[in-house]
């Protein structure tokens, strides 16, 4: 069963800024119809979590996204100070052990949840052999859905919620992973170009292979009226969401 989430709040938007000031200032033109915002590394080394507390104080939800690593006691403690209520997703890096300690940091509250990305958007067969050492290409290309797969199994076993993940791997983690939470980043309306994004979808395309978040980041603040265009997205995951209860 799909979690019921509504179209509106399956859309983050990517708060992919360098300053405070133009991160707001996006926020406000969205206004109350975007409710959930995505903070990485970009906003967050300039901003820290002063940025953070303000989305909360707007009422908006904040997926912190810093893919952090570091010795358990470190990553119990960065959890402990970013957990504060608004903030629903937070990504890690990292092993078991990794999680482990997120989760003593996160104590007894239900968010945020912890993801893993399972392969980056903007990475392609050749990307993934260079980072594995593969080495000869005479064995064929890596099958990059096959190891997004298999560290999905090992991302859900160190006890992480979800995985965040793109392209059409999506779709076959929905498949073999049915109650899977999956942020899918890369997508892009149809005609719109894919930037750095090797392997990106539709916002349909994505809710038809089972994505429960979609995140957006470029499309949506380079636009000439980003609020239409975050609607007009919006409108699009619904439809698809109501083919797929058809």
């Amino acid at each position: 069963m799909r979690s019921p989430i509504s179209a509106a709040e399956r859309l983050i938007v990517a708060l992919d800024l360098d300053t405070r000031e133009q991160a707001l200032a996006l926020v406000s033109e969205l206004g109350g119809g975007v409710t959930f915002y995505k903070v990485g590394l970009q906003l967050f080394m300039q901003n820290g979590l002063q940025i953070v507390d303000q989305l909360v104080q707007l009422g908006k939800k904040v997926f912190l996204d810093l893919k952090i690593d570091d010795t358990p006691r470190t990553v119990g403690e960065a959890v402990r100070n970013a957990a504060i209520a608004g903030v629903e997703l937070f990504t890690l890096q990292g092993n078991a052990d990794t999680a482990k300690a997120a989760k003593l940091g996160r104590g007894d509250r239900l968010a945020p949840r912890f993801l893993q990305v399972t392969l980056l958007s903007s990475w392609d067969n050749a990307d993934l052999s260079e980072h594995l050492h593969a080495p000869s290409r005479s064995q064929g290309p890596i099958d990059l859905d096959e190891f997004v797969l298999r560290r999905s199994e090992r991302i859900l076993a160190s006890g992480c919620d979800g995985v965040i993940a793109s392209g059409s791997s999506v779709g076959k983690l929905r498949k073999k992973f049915p109650e899977l939470l999956i942020v899918t980043p890369g997508i892009r309306p149809s005609g719109a170009g894919a930037d750095d994004h090797k392997r990106s979808l539709t916002p349909a395309d994505a809710v038809r292979a089972g994505a429960d978040y979609l995140v957006v980041g470029r499309p949506i603040r380079d636009a000439n009226d980003p609020k239409a265009t975050a609607a007009r997205i919006q409108d699009e995951i619904a439809r698809a969401l109501a083919n797929e209860a058809a």
